[in-house]
């Protein structure tokens, strides 16, 4: 048995569903992030949960600086009209007074990569990490705990750079590595206050 495992016990079947990752943590949700992608609709219950996050005072802009697209070759500009999903994670922690972007490729407006921050209590973000822990991909590189999982042609990076949750997700992103620049520019951002401390689950 692992830690984490001892630490927390988390059901095969929350496990097998994808939405009671977030579900779990910040009271309703999937771990999808793209926001082209199916819902997942949360119990009502949960939509009406008053947030525990707070307000993230870095805008978009600042999180994820021009110069970080530079890597993937391509011209990316926010999309201040977009708005993510009902019930991917994105919109579950735009529900938490986080902040959501979404970016899309100028040439080829399909082509997206969606990024959302939640400054959340330690309750939920250990709840976050066990349950992402369980499902496996932990990313050492990302040199605070963090995650990948490839569904869908869509990737998602999740990093914890306590007290934030950083999520994001994009179909550019098939490898840990491709979500990289995306995941330091953010974490970066964040500093002094996000820890880059945190040991990585192994």
């Amino acid at each position: 048995m692992t830690t984490r495992r001892s630490a927390r016990a988390i059901s095969v079947a929350a496990l097998a569903v994808p939405a009671a990752l977030v579900l779990a943590a910040c009271s309703g949700g999937d771990s999808g992030g793209s926001p082209t992608r199916t819902p997942t609709t949360a119990p009502s219950a949960s939509a009406t949960a008053a947030p525990i996050g707070k307000r993230i005072s870095q805008t978009c802009a600042e999180l994820v600086p021009d110069t970080t697209f530079a890597v993937y070759g391509k011209q990316f500009e926010l999309d201040a009209s977009a708005t993510p999903e009902k019930g991917s994670a994105a919109a579950r922690i735009a529900q938490q007074r986080g902040r959501v972007c979404v970016f899309h490729e100028v040439s080829d407006e399909s082509m997206t990569i969606t990024l959302a921050v939640a400054d959340l209590p330690e309750k939920s973000l250990t709840n976050l990490k066990d349950a992402l822990y369980e499902r496996g991909g932990s990313v050492p590189t990302y040199r605070v705990e963090g995650y990948f999982a490839l569904t869908d042609d869509v990737g998602r990076a999740d990093a914890f750079a306590d007290p934030y949750w950083i999520t994001t997700s994009s179909t550019l992103f098939t490898e840990p590595g491709s979500a990289q620049p995306v995941v330091d520019a953010v974490r970066q951002a964040l500093a002094p206050a996000a820890s880059s401390t945190a040991t990585p689950a192994g």
